[in-house]
């Protein structure tokens, strides 16, 4: 009998210690992916598609810095200094001439003028984070992105 409870004592102890550890690993997981900002992945404007056309703004943000940026119409490149809050965007210039396959119906006055609104939201940015899955950058527009799913 005392051997049984004993057994059984041991049998929760490490059931409490294997649970603590859990919630541990758990939380340290949690805040350590929270305070990296997401490199090498697409990320896209979290907004009602503007018509005509599919095409949505993005933003991916190499290890070393660099960005490439989908807007409305057009792509431009760019560099990205990262802190563990900050963040500071240097958009390239907007292209004269449209991408190869986009026709210039596609492209309507209010998308361009879209494409120029971004780059200046993008140009202001000066703090970032994570919302759940949403990535947050904040400056005088806030702009969520959400992760792309191609």
């Amino acid at each position: 009998m005392k051997v049984t409870r004993l057994v059984e004592g041991l049998r929760q102890i490490g059931l409490w210690v294997f649970a603590v550890s859990a919630i541990v690993l758990a939380s340290s997981i949690g805040r350590a992916s929270d305070n990296r900002f997401p490199v090498d992945q697409e990320w896209l404007l979290d907004t009602v598609p503007m018509l005509p056309g599919k095409r949505m703004p993005s933003l991916t943000v190499g290890a070393n810095g660099s960005a490439a940026i989908g807007l409305w119409c057009k792509d431009v490149t760019g560099r990205v200094e990262l802190g563990p809050e900050a963040i500071r965007i240097e958009p390239g210039a907007l292209p004269d001439r449209l991408p190869q396959w986009m026709s210039a119906g596609q492209c309507t006055p209010a998308r361009m003028q879209a494409d120029e609104d971004v780059l200046a939201a993008l140009s202001q940015v000066t703090t970032w984070r994570r919302q759940g899955q949403i990535l947050v950058l904040l400056g005088p527009t806030t702009l969520k992105f959400r992760p792309s799913d191609h």
